[in-house]
């Protein structure tokens, strides 16, 4: 456990080297330590390239934060749901942050960070209930391929209804098409200190959860039988789980699979015990979406590939082999 979450932060300081370093332009080495002692100082840097390295600081710290939000928020749904495929956007939570944020621009003229939070919040937290009611339906509870297929069916109905929204409105959609993408290039420090207290909060509350999901892990009547408040372990760690997701949503756009790939690869690495996916999954998420909004911005270069774009090419194969690799009973 420890040396895995040693290669964790090595690898997270890894992901942050390069997101400095590498870029529509190339800098060096010294003009990455100039770049960020001028940012340190507070002061502007001369050199263009270390003027570069400055501007990459809030995407770089904006993907840490959100990496890290969307893998626990994903390892948390994985756990409630006791669903392997369970991820904030394959659950709908996603779009239902998203179409109550269009919403939100086009009939109510939403335009901060407060308005889309409050908005993306809601919806999200919306999806999410709806889609586990209508997967609980029926013998058998909320099996996987009912939450799966709930997920998929909100998820194309709310994209549809986006979609209603914003066609004959024109400057809604101008608003509306670089948060969708998902990335982190609009990145600013007065949008995340917005939502840093929700993920602080929404963390912590995981974390304290973490030995009642193992509980629930083992099945509901034992978890009971180990004196775990079922409903009440569920309803908290879902609405973490929601928390996060839809906060980072509200600032990056929708950015899928991250939560879906993390808490896998973690899993396999050092078991079911949620204490310990919870923090190395949050690294992993960091690392993953750094990495990947790097990758967006070399090889979309002079331009840019968004970071919702390189998850999504990165996390469908994947999203395959998970699928084939698991047993629906339901089936």
């Amino acid at each position: 456990m420890i040396v895995v979450a040693i290669g964790g932060v090595v690898l997270v300081v890894i992901a942050v080297a390069a997101s400095l370093a590498f870029g529509s332009r190339a800098v060096t080495l010294g003009e990455i330590a100039e770049g960020l002692g001028a940012w340190l100082r507070s002061d502007v840097a001369e050199r263009i390239g270390a003027i570069a390295v400055a501007e990459r600081i809030p995407r770089t710290v904006l993907s840490i934060v959100a990496g890290a939000a969307l893998a626990v928020s994903g390892a948390v749904m994985q756990a409630v749901t006791r669903n392997p495929i369970a991820d904030p956007g394959i659950l709908g939570v996603n779009t239902g942050a998203a179409l109550f944020v269009v919403c939100g621009i086009a009939f109510l003229g939403a335009t901060t960070t407060f308005d889309y939070l409050g908005l993306a919040l809601v919806g999200g937290a919306l999806a999410a209930v709806i889609v586990y009611v209508v997967g609980s339906i029926g013998p058998g509870g909320a099996t996987p391929i009912k939450l799966a297929l709930a997920g998929a069916a909100m998820t194309a109905a709310l994209s549809s209804l986006v979609s209603a929204v914003l066609l004959p409105r024109l400057a809604a959609m101008n608003d509306f098409r670089f948060w969708q993408v998902g990335g982190t290039g609009g990145a600013d420090w007065e949008a995340m200190a917005v939502v840093a207290p929700l993920l602080i909060v929404a963390a912590v509350v995981a974390t304290v959860c973490s030995g009642g999901l193992n509980a629930l892990g083992l099945g509901d009547d034992v978890a009971r039988a180990l004196g775990v408040r079922v409903g009440l372990t569920r309803a908290v760690a879902a609405s973490a789980g929601v928390v996060l997701c839809a906060a980072v949503t509200a600032i990056a756009g929708p950015i899928a699979f991250v939560g879906l790939m993390i808490p896998h690869a973690v899993r396999l690495v050092v078991g079911p015990d949620q204490r310990a996916i919870l923090p190395l999954s949050a690294l992993g998420g960091a690392a993953l979406l750094a990495l990947a909004d790097t990758l967006g911005r070399v090889i979309g270069s002079p331009g840019e590939v968004e970071a919702g774009i390189v998850t999504a090419f990165l996390g469908a194969p994947v999203l395959v082999v998970i699928a084939r690799r698991t047993r629906m009973r339901a089936l």
